[in-house]
């Protein structure tokens, strides 16, 4: 089989043709560029293209399908693709070990969606920000009230932002240039209420945006028959999901999420540790926020979160993980089947 790996760069990508039966090899370089990329996938023809998982990953595979055979994006967190105690590493050994681990089918692969998906995912992951973004504000103005004395105006948590709240922190907010030297924290306060102020309409044209798109989505709209579950975790969970029929059990959908716990397993020992908290960082939070709100407002989260809590309130984290991951599974169950939720129907795919 004759292989072409790339390890592609930001300017460059050094590429290695492979043959898999004699194990001879050449090395090249082009411009990590469309049409560059194109060019070399015409001139030499190979059977398999491989590449690893990167920022260029998604419009390289766009190029790359429809020109080969076979195309594998290697997965760089898995255990093959590991540099340890190798005392020379550039592109030229990583295009090479990339070709070998393909031609022995050791190697790790992702799956990479459609451009529509991704670009969905990307606002999704945007919006995640913004709202990162927003609490860093909130936390600075605090700050800056912390040092002058007014900790005690803004109430805690959600109350705090009120409006009856914002109508205070503007009156003791004043524009930078008609500070003088004893109260420049009025002009801080200013600059980061007007930040505030517009991170918070950025999030709401985004929102506005996903919704839209949710609206046309039928397996948003299954998803959020969820009791519980609203259109954040059901377009994350659509989006990062992509193809359920990709997993071939729920234990593998946990484990994507990072939702499962780590095994070290040595003779007598076998022992569960934390969860890995690989994979998808984005839809792994919005799922334990979400399962902790469900326990108000879906009967199954309540009764299951109860039932592994077994009356220890020391097992709090270990309940709400596990209730995250079997809604996930669910959601999982539901996407494959085409079926909304009903829980007399469900079974547990756990």
């Amino acid at each position: 089989m004759n292989i072409l790996a790339m390890d592609l760069g930001k300017n460059n990508t050094v590429f290695c043709l492979y043959d898999s039966e004699s194990g001879k090899h050449k090395f090249g370089k082009v411009k990590t560029a469309p049409q560059q990329i194109h060019n070399l996938l015409t001139e030499h023809s190979s059977e398999r293209v491989v590449f690893e998982i990167c920022s260029a990953a998604g419009w390289v595979h766009d190029i790359v399908r429809p020109l080969v055979k076979e195309v594998q994006v290697a997965n760089t967190n898995h255990q093959a693709w590991r540099w340890k105690n190798i005392k020379s590493k550039n592109d030229r050994s990583d295009a090479l070990k990339l070709a070998q681990l393909s031609a022995m089918n050791q190697l790790g692969t992702v799956h990479i969606p459609t451009h529509s998906v991704r670009q969905k995912r990307s606002l999704i992951s945007y919006r995640q920000s913004l709202v990162g973004r927003r609490i860093r504000i909130k936390n600075s103005i605090r700050a800056i009230l912390d040092k002058e004395g007014y900790s005690n105006i803004l109430p805690k948590f959600k109350q705090g932002w009120s409006n009856r709240s914002m109508e205070v922190l503007n009156k003791l907010s004043q524009p930078m240039e008609k500070c003088n030297a004893d109260n420049l924290w009025r002009g801080q306060l200013f600059m980061e209420l007007q930040l505030l102020e517009a991170v918070d309409k950025s999030i709401k044209e985004v929102e506005s945006r996903l919704d839209e798109f949710g609206k046309s989505d039928e397996q948003i709209k299954r998803l959020r028959s969820i009791p519980g579950v609203g259109p954040r975790l059901a377009e994350a969970v659509a989006a990062f999901l992509d193809e359920p029929e990709r997993f071939k059990s729920g234990k593998q959908v946990g484990s994507y999420v990072g939702l499962t716990p780590r095994q070290y397993q040595s003779g007598q020992m076998d022992h569960q540790g934390k969860i890995s908290g690989q994979g998808n960082k984005i839809l792994r939070s919005l799922l334990v926020e979400v399962s902790w709100l469900g326990l108000r407002h879906n009967r199954w989260m309540n009764e299951t979160y109860h039932r592994i809590l077994r009356g220890s309130s020391s097992r709090r984290k270990i309940a709400i993980i596990a209730v995250a991951r079997k809604l996930l599974v669910r959601c999982w169950a539901m996407m494959r089947d085409e079926k909304d939720w009903r829980k007399a129907e469900m079974k547990e795919a756990a």
